[in-house]
């Protein structure tokens, strides 16, 4: 062959109808996105974010008077992050202006955390209130069945699809406050 020729090219076959195609068909992104939006739930990162905001903010409330006693509070703190959150974060040791500015943002988020995951088995279990016999008034009454199916699904299955992701958007917010701070 010279080298002005140019090789044989082939053109490709498509599969005709009645053929398989060797590729499998595409995936529906949208049942993925679905699955993995409802399984964050249940996930081991969704509980550590959890255990963080629930023990920051008490941290970070005994870190302040230890820091100005000289103990190694920043050491404390980012062996938290470390350990909770994934995150290893080096340098310098500023656990006191840590803790004074995370305690107020902790506080916070440590409400929105146990208020909105006390309300999964709160409404879940919500037959199980004493809220007296007349369900005509109540969401989702006149009947016990509509008004337990109403509380079950809005506020106990609602709030545990969506806590997951609150949890995740505040724990980013500590986090940057920790990496501002703490690194």
């Amino acid at each position: 062959m010279a080298i002005s020729e140019k090789p044989e090219q082939r053109p490709q076959q498509r599969p005709q109808q009645n053929q398989k195609s060797p590729l499998p068909p595409p995936r529906d992104d949208s049942a993925v996105r679905a699955w993995l939006f409802v399984r964050e739930a249940f996930t081991a990162g969704t509980w550590r974010r959890v255990a963080y905001a629930l023990l920051a903010f008490p941290m970070g409330v005994l870190c302040v008077p230890l820091a100005l006693l000289g103990a190694p509070t920043g050491r404390w703190q980012r062996g938290l992050v470390r350990r909770l959150l994934g995150r290893e974060l080096s340098g310098s040791s500023r656990g006191l202006a840590h803790a004074m500015a995370a305690v107020p943002l902790n506080l916070l988020v440590l409400a929105v955390t146990v208020y909105g995951w006390s309300l999964v088995p709160m409404n879940l279990g919500w037959p199980l209130r004493a809220a007296g016999s007349d369900y005509s008034d109540a969401w989702g009454g006149p009947t016990f069945a509509g008004a337990w199916a109403f509380h079950a699904i809005v506020g106990g299955f609602g709030f545990l699809l969506l806590m997951p992701w609150l949890g995740r958007a505040l724990a980013a917010v500590q986090l940057r406050l920790a990496a501002a701070l703490l690194s």
